[in-house]
């Protein structure tokens, strides 16, 4: 609920999200039926698309479930389920027939005829599959219904695997990726190992610690933004379901800032492009979409150089700001203040007050409320960061 409330808050015109069952995200702390009536609710209010994910394939002690979740999606007036399986996508046309049906890049949409195919049987939008390149996708639209919608990935975590469909992790494991629960084995590290020498592994690259083989790099496409609108997509998704709060703030922030200002033939602020190297992430690349994205096989490691110190729960228009503690920080700590719409100021914080008037000098406690003096007026969610002293190693 905090990640959703963050990307609303920060600018998503639609969020995904996934109830207990049926969603790719299985370990990503899912709505419950009324977590996912709370989330209805204020979407709604916010004038902010509702989707549920549907796009496992399920077995069948499992779709026997499906038409009652279903109903109760219907019921609660979600806006579409995001389906990848035929089955599951006709259960959805029978039981929430007032749902739209968006095809998930589960799907491995790579054409115009599949996309057209989908279209004639209901679909009202394609996620295409992320191995396709930007002069592919502007063919898929130049040679499918305008009315379909498409709508691709442009920035999070990517897979080794074909559009996602692996047998690796459920091979390793016993956790099926294809029904939500990868336990990301491409992220490991390998060597070799010789059928008569058991137990001396020998490396896989130039590093004697071994390599990453199946290590993918994240997605970042915030520099590109005029071109994909140009391409003719539809809708641009964020990954991130398995990723904080925090990281939904500031990259649906960014991502915002960078749509307005295509959209009103503007270049980006530089600031905001740095947004997205803040939060936590593997080495970038575009993906696919101008060829072959490349590995970084070195190590499957984030990249960490900023951590939430506080979150803003209501500030006057002096800057006097109550705030619930993440992070510990003190009285003289540089800190980053980033908020809905606001572009990040740097200030050095001063003593804090206690709820009870006492002073502070470091809120300690974890989730503990305080006052602030911040250098502006700031919203309900914007976030308070420290650069952590880590930064440079990674």
């Amino acid at each position: 609920m905090e990640r959703l409330r963050m990307a609303v808050a920060y600018g998503a015109d639609a969020v995904y999200l996934a109830g207990p069952d049926f969603g790719m995200r299985s370990f990503a702390g899912n709505f419950t039926r009324d977590e996912l009536a709370e989330a209805a609710v204020l979407c709604r209010r916010h004038g902010v698309k509702l989707y549920v994910t549907c796009n496992t394939m399920p077995r069948e002690d499992e779709i026997r479930r499906l038409p009652g979740w279903l109903e109760y999606l219907d019921a609660l007036g979600v806006d579409a389920a995001i389906v990848s399986d035929l089955g599951v996508f006709s259960q959805v046309r029978r039981y929430a027939p007032h749902l739209d049906c968006h095809i998930s890049t589960q799907a491995s949409i790579s054409n115009s005829a599949c996309a057209t195919a989908w279209y004639e049987q209901g679909a009202s939008r394609v996620i295409l599959a992320r191995e396709l390149s930007l002069e592919e996708i502007t063919a898929i639209r130049t040679n499918t219904p305008p009315q379909l919608e498409l709508e691709a990935f442009v920035h999070g975590a990517m897979c080794v695997s074909y559009s996602g469909r692996c047998l690796l992790s459920n091979y390793m494991t016993g956790r099926d990726a294809n029904r939500g629960a990868c336990a990301q084995p491409c992220r490991y590290q390998y060597a070799l190992v010789e059928e008569k020498r058991p137990g001396e592994y020998f490396p896989i690259g130039e590093d004697a610690e071994g390599t990453y083989i199946l290590n993918s790099k994240d997605m970042c496409m915030i520099d590109h933004i005029p071109a994909l609108i140009q391409a003719g997509l539809s809708s641009l998704k964020i990954e991130g379901r398995a990723k904080s709060a925090y990281y939904a703030a500031v990259v649906t922030g960014a991502y915002r800032q960078a749509i307005d200002a295509a959209v009103n033939g503007l270049s980006l602020d530089p600031l905001w492009r740095d947004e997205v190297e803040k939060v936590s992430h593997r080495h970038y690349s575009t993906g696919f979409y101008f060829g072959p994205p490349g590995q970084y096989t070195t190590a499957a490691r984030y990249l960490r150089s900023y951590q939430v110190a506080a979150v803003v729960e209501s500030c006057d228009r002096n800057g006097r700001a109550l705030c619930a503690l993440r992070n510990k920080f003190s009285a003289g700590d540089t800190l980053e203040l980033v908020g809905p719409g606001l572009a990040p100021v740097s200030f050095q914080a001063v003593a804090m007050t206690a709820l009870d008037g006492q002073t502070l000098q470091e809120p300690r406690t974890p989730q503990m409320k305080f006052y602030l003096e911040l250098p502006q007026q700031a919203p309900p969610l914007s976030l308070l960061r420290r650069q952590t002293e880590d930064s440079g190693s990674i």
